[in-house]
């Protein structure tokens, strides 16, 4: 795994969290409690700030990034995502939010200035134009994304799932690596 300061900032990762030794974390980062990164992630808080919450994983090749303050883009737009959180396989967030408990399909996009709130289940594929607001408790999906219909119960309750089973699996790959150094 790559861990890398940049201009004195080094991200800072809880001890209880995973970093997969092909991903690259640089930067401003923060990554909480029992988080996860897979295989091939890039994360990069080289010029904005990244943080992660809790029990959150961030699926094989994806790339979180952000966007510099400059008269473009006044204050530039920093990424935040929350805890219980399942980004998928080959997902980009760049300088968005995603709120707690959401599910991100493989492959999306979420762009600058979007905020996926809480509840929500991005659907496989789907684009998420700057700014965009993608409402609690809904299926969105498309390019670009639109509100399809209410989540069930059952998937709500699916997001969490996925969330705890990264958790357990998290900790299948932190038990055999803590093995193997024995």
């Amino acid at each position: 795994m790559v861990i890398r300061s940049l201009d004195g900032l080094q991200p800072a990762i809880d001890a209880s969290a995973y970093v997969d030794e092909s991903a690259q974390v640089i930067g401003d980062v923060v990554l909480g409690r029992d988080s996860s990164v897979w295989p091939h992630v890039v994360i990069r808080g080289d010029i904005h700030k990244i943080r992660v919450g809790d029990r959150t994983n961030i699926q094989d090749g994806s790339v979180l990034h952000v966007t510099h303050d400059s008269e473009y883009q006044p204050g530039g737009y920093r990424l935040q995502i929350g805890s219980r959180v399942t980004v998928g396989h080959g997902v980009i967030l760049h300088g968005c939010q995603v709120e707690d408990l959401c599910l991100i399909g493989m492959g999306s996009t979420v762009m600058d200035g979007a905020i996926v709130e809480s509840g929500v289940m991005l659907g496989a594929g789907s684009l998420v134009t700057p700014g965009k607001v993608l409402t609690s408790g809904y299926l969105w999906m498309g390019i670009p994304a639109k509100q399809v219909r209410e989540l069930t119960e059952k998937e709500l309750e699916y997001i969490e799932y996925v969330s705890n089973h990264y958790v357990k699996l998290k900790n299948r790959y932190t038990s055999e690596h803590n093995q193997a150094l024995k």
